[in-house]
C-alpha cells in the first residue's frame, strides 16, 4: 500500500510541472504517508513478541496416511492483525509455495490445520514458523520467525494397523470385505463351558455340566491358538515399482504390521523375515507383550538398494531356522511367467515343510489399458500386450496352484484386506 500512495505522489509532483497547486498537494500526501508509516511502525513493533506461534504434531507419522498438523496462533497485540504464515514443511514433501493467510481479532487465539501424506519412511525435519504481520494500516508488516525444528519419524502404517486391531477385537472383520468361511470339521480347542443359545451345535452339550446347573449346558471351542506365522518380505529389484506414489515394498510393509498385529490379536506368534540379495533381518514368531513394538522398530527402519533377491538363500535359513509347521506369507512381485519359474524350485522347497502364501501384485496401470477402448492400430498393439501380461498373472496363480503353493494376486490398495482374509480362511480351514 505504501509503494502505491508513494508513487501516486510521483505522479502528482510530475502533473505539478503543468498545474502548480497539485505541487503543495504532494508535499502533503508524502508527509502524512510517512506520518502513518511511523505510526505502524510503533503499533508493529511497540510489542516485543505481539505474534507467538506452535505447531502441534505426533512424535511419529503414519505412512501413506494422512497425518493432522495443527499450527497454534496467538496474536498479544491488542488491535486484530492480517497473517500471513509460511511454515516449512520437510523437503520430502516437496511443498514449495505453502501459504496459509488469515485475520484474527485483538489479543485471540487461532488454529490452522492441515494433513500431510509421507510416501517413505524415515526421519522428517519440521523446521521454523514464518509470520508476516499487517496492522489495520497494512503500511508495513512485521516477520516473525518462530523456532519450532521438530524431527518426526514415519513408521509404517499404524493407522490401517489400529484400524483393523479394533475390528479383530470386537469380531468385526467381515466389515472391511473379509468374507465369512464355512468351517470344515472342528476345532478341539476348549474355550469355555456356556448356557446353550439358539443355533449352538446340540452335539457340543456337556451332559455333566447340564445336570449340575439343571440348565442346558454346550462346550465353547475356539480356533487353534499359538500357530506360528512369518511374514517374508522380498525387498529386491521387483518391489521397487511405484503404486500411489509408494513403492510396492512399502505397501508390503504396511501389510506386514496390519497382519502381524491380527495375528497376535488372534494368539497366534507372528514373526518377520526380510531379505534380498542376502537376508537382512529375522524375528522369531512370538506372542509375547514387546512383540508388536519390535515389529514396529523393525519394519521402520528397513532399507534396500533393489538388488536381485536369493530365493536358495532364503530358503536355506527357513529349513535351519523354522523348526516347527508355520504359515509362511511371502510378499513379492512376478511381472512373467519365465520369473516365476525361476523361482519355483525354491518355492517348492519351502512349500514341502510349510504352509506357504505367496502375495503378489496386480498391474493396475496394465489392466487399465486392457480394459480401454482402442482407436488406432498403435492403441491395438498396446492393449495386446497389457492383455498378455496380465493373462501370463493368471497364469502365474495357475502354475503355483498347480505346485501345492496358495496364492493371493492382488492390487496394492487391496492388499491387506485380501491378505487377512486369506490368513483367517486358512486359520478356519485349519489348513495351518
Amino acid at each position: 500500500m505504501a509503494y502505491y500512495i508513494a508513487g501516486g505522489a510521483a505522479i502528482v509532483y510530475v502533473l505539478s510541472y503543468f498545474f502548480p497547486f497539485l505541487f503543495t498537494i504532494g508535499h502533503i500526501t508524502l508527509v502524512l504517508l510517512g506520518v502513518t508509516i511511523l505510526l505502524d511502525l510503533i503499533l508493529l513493533y511497540g510489542k516485543p513478541k505481539g505474534v507467538m506461534a506452535d505447531r502441534i504434531i505426533a512424535d511419529r507419522f503414519s505412512n501413506g496416511d494422512f497425518n493432522k498438523v495443527i499450527l497454534r496462533i496467538n496474536n498479544n497485540y491488542s488491535f486484530p492483525v492480517a497473517l500471513s504464515i509460511i511454515d516449512e514443511v520437510p523437503v520430502q514433501f516437496q511443498e514449495r509455495n505453502w501459504l496459509r493467510k488469515i485475520k484474527t481479532g485483538a489479543e485471540q487465539q487461532q488454529d490452522i490445520e492441515y494433513s500431510l501424506r509421507p510416501v517413505e519412511r524415515g526421519e522428517y525435519t519440521f523446521s521454523n514458523i514464518n509470520i508476516y504481520v499487517y496492522s489495520p494500516l497494512r503500511l508495513v508488516k512485521r516477520r516473525y520467525i518462530i523456532e519450532a525444528e521438530k524431527i518426526v519419524k514415519v513408521y509404517p502404517s499404524y493407522v490401517q494397523m489400529r484400524k483393523y486391531q479394533l475390528l479383530a477385537i470386537s469380531n468385526r472383520l467381515q466389515d472391511t470385505g473379509t468374507t465369512r468361511i464355512r468351517r470344515l470339521g472342528q476345532s478341539m480347542e476348549f474355550e469355555q463351558i456356556k448356557e446353550y443359545v439358539r443355533g449352538d451345535d446340540y452335539r457340543t452339550i456337556n451332559w455333566k455340566a447340564t445336570a449340575r446347573k439343571s440348565d442346558l449346558m454346550v462346550n465353547n471351542f475356539t480356533d487353534e491358538r499359538s500357530q506360528q506365522i512369518y511374514c517374508i518380505i522380498n525387498k529386491g529389484r521387483v518391489m521397487k515399482m511405484p503404486f500411489e506414489e509408494m513403492t510396492l515394498l512399502d505397501h508390503a510393509i504396511n501389510a506386514s504390521l496390519v497382519l502381524s498385529n491380527v495375528a497376535l490379536i488372534k494368539h497366534d506368534k507372528a514373526g518377520l523375515i526380510t531379505f534380498a540379495e542376502t537376508l537382512d533381518n529375522f524375528l522369531p514368531a512370538d506372542k509375547k507383550p514387546t512383540q508388536m513394538n519390535l515389529l514396529q522398530e523393525l519394519l521402520y527402519k528397513q532399507q534396500t538398494f533393489f538388488l536381485e533377491p536369493d530365493f536358495e538363500k532364503l530358503y536355506s535359513v527357513i529349513r535351519n531356522r523354522i523348526t516347527h509347521r508355520s504359515l509362511l506369507i511371502l510378499f513379492t512381485n512376478f511381472e512373467s511367467v519365465e520369473s516365476l519359474e525361476r523361482e519355483l524350485p525354491s518355492l517348492k522347497k519351502i512349500a514341502k515343510y510349510h504352509l506357504l502364501l505367496v502375495v503378489f501384485f496386480e498391474n493396475t496401470e496394465l489392466k487399465q489399458m486392457a480394459e480401454s477402448k482402442a482407436s488406432t492400430i498403435e492403441d491395438i498393439y498396446i492393449k495386446t500386450i497389457a492383455e498378455k501380461f496380465a493373462y501370463e498373472k493368471r497364469l502365474m496363480v495357475k502354475e503355483l496352484h498347480k505346485n501345492g503353493i496358495a496364492s493371493i494376486l492382488t492390487t496394492p490398495e487391496n492388499l491387506t484386506v485380501n491378505t487377512i482374509n486369506k490368513y483367517l480362511e486358512l486359520k478356519t480351514r485349519m489348513s495351518i
